[in-house]
């Protein structure tokens, strides 16, 4: 792996620990917080491509297991992989593949396109990961855990539309790793 792509990788992985920084809100009915890193995951993948944008998000799954208190509200260490978000922030890794793959296909990255993808991978398959693993750890059916989930929609779809546009202003003027048709850094 190239200097330039480890630098990529551990820029992507920062941002998740600063978009941590913000305190997260928490809700009286459910104990997953509503929080800015899902965010960070859809920009890792729209900006760093699926290889890299991955590898972010896995670099930050390590630092969390290792202990690091970079989830929002200070939380770290293998504990957080035994919680009821444990699923949405395993899904991190293979959410910020597929949006990086996705766009990497698209010939032309619109924000539209963008906003399509980060809602599809971003919040869909993130929500995939997260409802289940949510259930089984507060001992509740399926059902009801996808209906704790509803909450977090608006402000997953906010946040996917600000990646979509950072992504698509990112993308064409900055050189993305795997495109050669951006400006130089």
């Amino acid at each position: 792996m190239k200097t330039k792509d480890m630098t990529y990788v551990a820029l992507f992985t920062a941002i998740m620990g600063a978009l941590g920084l913000v305190p997260p809100i928490f809700l009286s009915f459910t104990p997953v917080p509503i929080t800015l890193q899902p965010m960070g995951v859809m920009l890792s993948g729209g900006i760093l491509g699926a290889r890299l944008g991955a590898l972010s998000q896995f670099l930050f799954l390590c630092l969390l297991a290792a202990g690091v208190p970079l989830l929002a509200g200070g939380r770290g260490g293998i504990g957080v992989f035994l919680s009821p978000s444990a699923g949405y922030i395993i899904g991190y890794v293979f959410a910020a593949f597929f949006i990086g793959w996705t766009l990497s296909r698209l010939k032309n990255v619109t924000i539209a396109k963008a906003f399509a993808v980060n809602v599809l991978f971003g919040i869909v398959l993130v929500y995939a990961c997260g409802i289940p693993i949510q259930a089984m750890q507060l001992h509740i059916p399926f059902l009801k855990s996808l209906q704790l989930s509803f909450v977090y929609l608006p402000g997953d779809c906010i946040k996917a539309v600000v990646a979509a546009y950072l992504i698509t202003k990112v993308r064409k003027a900055v050189a993305v790793p795997g495109r050669s048709n951006t400006a130089s850094m």
